[in-house]
């Protein structure tokens, strides 16, 4: 089975980035309960035959859809070792936790927080945003909002229009309402507005209501854009608010000479959220929550029953179990892989994977506007270019292009909506990804508008 998946992991580029699954494979998928056993070179088989050609195409260089990591066969490796050992991280004393208080470490020293923050790996950046939430909750409301839940708080949050739907989401699982969190505007730069911001917070405290949380985006999900940090850090200290950093991907721009000046002021936020297995390339799944205050991040979770009591000696000593840093109780050994991955390959490697990223998004936007039947829908200021073939914004036929090219199983690019018009969205991520890839993406959206749509003429773009 490990020989099979490196010959797969070798020969990715020469398969189909995707493929619709097999409608007798699926069926298969539908079979009953498994009573008897079965031989597992035969489940092996079923795997690499059934399973494995029709995955969802991250792995290949033409992959472009969404913001995803290829992953590495360093990770993949990891992945098994972790599985072998099966070590549960919800606590207690042993090696496995030391290696996740590792990445804590270096995550401090890598974002400039200080030698005593807190943090602990999750499934993603969506659930590390929910956790900020929950510990902006217990700063404003103090840890007894856990007994008496939220009674009449009336608490605001804001971010910016451009902020990932995970932040509404976790008003609403944090029990506070999505309509609580205010949408700024943004600038023609994609980033929050901060003029709008100010005016929205002392619209809302004229209101009698309490703001109580900023959410700021180091790589919105739409075009990469990064707010001003520094500018959300002097707004959220001068009312008092906390600060969160969403920065799923684009706060490993850190690693970036030329991205990094960009998220100055990230250094100041009372947490971040970012994720391993987008720019860092490690597998699925590995997230990570980074958390100024380790007390108020502790007694938004933490709790006191005797199963879980701690003692001076034995296999439950230790006094820092991740349990008390998230909703987790049993808990995988996801440190292993993201430990691996950055000894083995070290930070200078990613920040040359996220450098190549956004040059390769450079190269994408140039060819774009060298060409007459594209055109260039928004900046491109990471690794993110949206755009579409001319007019095709407003008669769907942007959407059709995209899915028509993802079934032709060459490139994926996804799609999104910028001003109420559908554009084709090219994310880089992949460090598999080159040059080539970025040409086959060009010449595989031209191809599909030319057959699309009628003949090109320069001079009336829009007659269609």
């Amino acid at each position: 089975m490990l020989d099979a998946m490196f010959d797969n992991l070798s020969t990715v580029r020469e398969r189909p980035l995707w493929q619709a699954p097999m409608s007798d494979a699926r069926a298969r998928f539908d079979a009953p309960l498994p009573w008897q056993p079965e031989p597992l070179a035969e489940v092996s088989a079923r795997f690499f035959h059934e399973v494995a050609p029709f995955g969802s195409g991250n792995r290949h260089p033409g992959f472009f859809g969404w913001v995803q990591g290829g992953g590495t066969p360093v990770g993949m490796l990891a992945e098994m070792l972790a599985a072998g050992l099966n070590a549960n991280l919800g606590g207690r004393d042993h090696m496995p936790i030391e290696v996740e208080r590792q990445i804590v470490r270096w995550m401090q020293a890598l974002f400039g927080f200080p030698a005593g923050a807190s943090g602990v790996l999750l499934t993603g950046a969506s659930a590390a945003n929910f956790c900020a939430i929950l510990i902006a909750r217990t700063r404003a409301l103090g840890k007894t909002v856990r007994l008496g839940g939220l009674g009449n708080a009336n608490l605001t949050a804001y971010a910016s229009r451009a902020a990932h739907t995970c932040v509404a989401r976790g008003m609403d699982m944090a029990g506070l309402g999505s309509d609580r969190l205010r949408l700024i505007d943004t600038d023609a730069d994609h980033r929050i507005s901060l003029p709008a911001l100010k005016a929205v917070i002392a619209a809302d405290r004229a209101a009698g209501l309490t703001p109580f949380l900023i959410v700021g985006t180091a790589g919105t999900v739409d075009v990469g854009a990064i707010d001003d940090l520094a500018g959300l850090a002097d707004i959220a200290a001068h009312e008092e608010v906390y600060f969160h950093v969403d920065g799923a991907f684009g706060a490993f721009g850190v690693l970036s000479p030329r991205i990094a000046p960009q998220l100055a002021g990230l250094e100041r936020a009372d947490s971040l959220a970012c994720d391993f297995h987008k720019w860092m390339q490690v597998p699925y799944d590995a997230g990570f929550l980074l958390v100024r205050d380790q007390d108020l991040h502790r007694a938004t979770f933490a709790g006191d029953v005797p199963y879980l009591r701690r003692a001076k000696h034995g296999l439950a000593a230790g006094d820092w179990w991740p349990c008390d840093l998230g909703p987790d109780l049993s808990r995988g050994f996801r440190a292993l892989k993201v430990w691996f991955t950055l000894a083995t390959y070290g930070l200078d490697a990613f920040g040359a994977v996220i450098d190549q990223s956004c040059a390769l998004a450079q190269r994408l936007a140039a060819r774009i506007e060298a060409e007459p039947e594209l055109e260039l829908l928004a900046p491109v200021p990471l690794n993110i270019v949206c755009f579409g073939y001319r007019g095709g914004s407003r008669n769907g036929l942007n959407a059709t292009i995209a899915a028509d090219v993802q079934a032709d199983g060459r490139v994926a690019p996804s799609t999104t909506a910028l001003g109420g018009q559908t554009a084709i969205r090219a994310a880089i991520v992949n460090h598999r990804t080159h040059g080539r890839d970025i040409d086959a993406l060009v010449d595989a959206v031209l191809e599909r508008g030319r057959i699309l749509a009628p003949p090109f003429s320069s001079g009336t773009p829009d007659a269609r």
